[in-house]
């Protein structure tokens, strides 16, 4: 990696990383309208990667319904309001995505593909993304700590999967670059190796581990296990590379390097997501399943 391209991947995630977590620690709409617009651009990137191939989706219409379905959420942070607002939200952009693709796609315009792509990207993207918001709310409904403390809460809830998932990825990266030998998936992605893969097993676990410790400190009330969070952090690692090779499958089919520009130096949002949209619904089970252990 070029030290011009090393350097903008640092500046803009110094800038990015705290204002981050700075919203999920105040939780609530702010989280919530960040998370939708983080969930909008995935799906119109992926909606850009269809293009890429000849399809034509409803771009405007799957943005709206991801964002529609993040913010329902948001409206009632619940695993039943996730189901109801997705449901909705997917539902009717079949339907209208159907008598709308009658109009502007039939007959050469490949309705079918359209509107496929079109109902994938709340599902894809949005979905997943919208358990960012179930979890900041576990502490509250499982009691960790008191009121005064909820939003550190919060913020240590979130950041089990994104600590697990952005250290998984980066033990991944720096011990296949410096002693991978064996390529894990040659035609998916060409620079992922067997040794990468191993390591990012070690550094979920350890991960996990450490963060079991830090919030068996500060919120007792949490009642994880240090070895429960390292079996959630290898699974995490595994759900962050497959994550991670489903983009690289999508980018390589339509022929390009990044989903996106609009990170300098990262790419696009999709490339910044791909591993979190496995992971973060996981997380949400993994903490679900830690409070409830004797």
């Amino acid at each position: 990696m070029a030290l011009a391209d090393l350097g903008r991947r640092a500046g803009v995630a110094g800038v990015a990383i705290p204002v981050i977590l700075a919203l999920v620690y105040v939780g609530g709409w702010p989280l919530t309208l960040l998370v939708a617009l983080l969930a909008a651009l995935g799906a119109a990137e992926l909606c850009a990667l269809a293009e890429a191939r000849g399809a034509r989706p409803l771009t405007t219409m799957a943005l709206v319904a991801t964002a529609i379905l993040v913010l329902g959420a948001g409206a009632t942070p619940t695993l039943d309001g996730v189901a109801h607002w997705g449901t909705g939200a997917v539902l009717l952009t079949a339907l209208l995505g159907m008598v709308a693709s009658l109009g502007v796609r039939w007959p050469g315009d490949g309705p079918l593909r359209a509107v496929s792509v079109t109902v994938l990207a709340p599902v894809y993207v949005g979905v997943p993304l919208a358990f960012i918001l179930l979890i900041r709310r576990i502490p509250e409904v499982e009691a960790w700590t008191h009121a005064e403390a909820l939003g550190w809460a919060g913020l240590a809830a979130v950041l089990y999967p994104l600590a697990c998932t952005w250290i998984a990825d980066a033990t991944a990266y720096f011990v296949g670059s410096t002693w991978g030998r064996r390529k894990l998936a040659p035609s998916m992605s060409p620079n992922k190796s067997v040794e990468g893969a191993l390591a990012s097993l070690g550094g979920g676990a350890a991960v996990g581990a450490l963060w079991a410790v830090a919030v068996d400190i500060w919120f007792p009330g949490a009642a994880v296990t240090v070895v429960g969070a390292a079996v959630g952090g290898v699974l995490l690692s595994v759900g962050a590379q497959i994550g991670d090779l489903v983009e690289s499958v999508l980018k390589r089919e339509a022929g390009v390097k990044d989903s996106g520009g609009i990170f300098p130096g990262h790419g696009g949002a999709l490339d910044r997501l791909d591993a979190l949209i496995f992971t973060v619904p996981m997380a949400y089970g993994i903490l679900s399943w830690l409070g409830r252990l004797p």
